[in-house]
């Protein structure tokens, strides 16, 4: 156990040293690759420059810590991670040389210098979890562990760590009061009671007790034993398989609460960050490209139907509250407005709406929604109030989209639920991707739907209608 221990540490100390050499290496490349273009003013303060680099990538990893090592990290989180630890670090370099005066660094050479470590450096990181992850794939790295108590959370658990080599469990073996699961269990290790004898025989690593809450106990019992003896101890709640759903887990003082799900933005930082980026990137879109289509657009909805230029409508929006939704007239004046969804070929559709909406143009004004902090860029489509009624009636989860603002474009926008909802398994689908949008914010998850939501402005969508 204490070798295995060593050896994880060992990693991710190597991990660390791997990262310094791809930082400083960055730094030299560039600094070089440049040519003395914009690095001529450090020529004469480089190596207290390099230390100060080196000094923020040790500072930043107090708000981005190592994680690559450890068994269960994904891809698209690495990629965040690294991400958030460049911008951090640079953040804190750039400060450091304006006020500690170490070196005149020029802004150019630190955005080239960002620019280029985010890339590579966000490989480097992915290439090394995927060499980990191979490397416990061949039986390296791994943690010695036990389950105790063999029902069908047991046995679930024991699935989902054989089925990946790559989470680096090693497992020896069931505990399990009940003699007749012997002869079905992939190997029975012996009673309840048998676990902490075994478990200092052969340097166990990880206990994970899937016991019900009736054997309080025993799993006491098992607690007091593994922190006794430095062994990690975990607990599969016995109730989590009737939510089909992960559990995040949140303490009060020493109490401990479960809630059903991970919701980001209900940290202040992130909802302050997400707010940041609504006001600037929308006055930035109300200031420079709205005037100039508020007077293109507003002629062409002029000649093509009598009415008003922007449309005006009440949706659902945050915590199920009412707000007037903006958007670019384009349908003749209706009185089915507020009830009827729009479908493909309507005859309410005027041949300029039909542009607009396949262009995405029509949701322009909503950055005014967004501005007055009624909307966000980025969150789930708001619905019509006549929808909503209708929906939560028959999906259990509907309202939970409603816990964020709604947004100008959203996930399952932009991954295939845009336009009519034809069934109510095409709403199923639409609020599921809002949910989980929900539970997986991040800034980088927003950048990355508006790439994607003006990719598709400019090739048109078919089921924009």
């Amino acid at each position: 156990m204490e070798l295995n221990k060593k050896h994880g540490y060992l990693i991710q100390w190597l991990i660390g040293v791997g990262d310094l050499v791809v930082l400083n290496l960055l730094f030299f490349i560039v600094y070089y690759g440049l040519n003395n273009l914009y690095t001529s003013a450090i020529a004469g303060s480089l190596r207290e420059v390099v230390l100060l680099l080196n000094f923020c990538y040790f500072f930043s990893l107090y708000f981005v810590p190592l994680q690559l090592h450890m068994s269960i990290v994904f891809i698209d989180k690495i990629v965040q991670r690294a991400f958030l630890l460049v911008t951090i670090m640079t953040f804190l370099f750039a400060t450091c040389l304006i006020f500690l005066n170490v070196g005149d660094v020029l802004a150019t050479f630190l955005l080239i210098y960002y620019v280029v470590t985010i890339v590579i450096f966000s490989l480097w990181r992915v290439i090394v979890r995927v060499t980990l992850k191979m490397y416990r794939r061949k039986g390296y790295n791994f943690k010695k562990i036990v389950i105790v108590g063999a029902g069908k959370n047991g046995m679930e658990l024991y699935k989902v760590m054989k089925d990946d080599l790559s989470y680096g469990f090693n497992i020896l073996g069931f505990f399990d009061d009940n003699l007749s699961l012997k002869s079905v269990l992939p190997n029975y290790l012996g009673m309840t009671n048998e676990v902490e004898s075994f478990v200092l025989a052969n340097d166990v690593d990880e206990i994970y007790c899937t016991l019900p809450g009736t054997n309080d106990e025993k799993i006491v019992r098992l607690l007091n034993f593994a922190e006794k003896h430095m062994i990690r101890f975990y607990i599969v709640p016995e109730f989590y398989r009737n939510l089909k759903k992960s559990l995040v887990m949140e303490v009060l003082e020493s109490i401990p609460l479960m809630t059903v799900r991970r919701e980001p933005l209900q940290a202040a930082y992130n909802r302050a960050l997400k707010r940041t980026f609504d006001i600037l990137f929308s006055t930035v879109i109300l200031v420079t490209i709205f005037p100039i289509l508020y007077i293109v657009v507003g002629i062409m909805i002029k000649l093509s139907s009598p009415g008003p230029i922007l449309f005006k409508q009440k949706r659902t929006g945050l915590y199920g509250q009412d707000f007037r939704c903006y958007k670019f007239r384009t349908m003749k004046v209706n009185a089915q407005a507020d009830s009827l969804q729009a479908v493909k070929d309507d005859p309410r559709k005027t041949k300029v709406g039909d542009f607009l909406r396949r262009t995405n143009l029509d949701e322009f004004p909503q950055f005014i929604n967004v501005l007055r902090g009624e909307m966000s860029v980025v969150g789930p489509r708001p619905h019509m109030l006549k929808h909503t009624e209708q929906y939560s009636a028959l999906i259990d989860k509907y309202m939970v989209r409603h816990l964020v603002k709604p947004g100008v474009t959203g996930w399952a926008q932009v991954t295939g639920y845009r336009g009519e909802t034809k069934t109510l398994e095409q709403m199923e689908g639409r609020v599921k991707r809002d949910v989980w949008y929900i539970e997986n914010w991040s800034f980088f998850l927003d950048l990355k739907i508006i790439v994607v939501t003006v990719i598709n402005m400019f090739k048109g969508e078919k089921n924009a209608y």
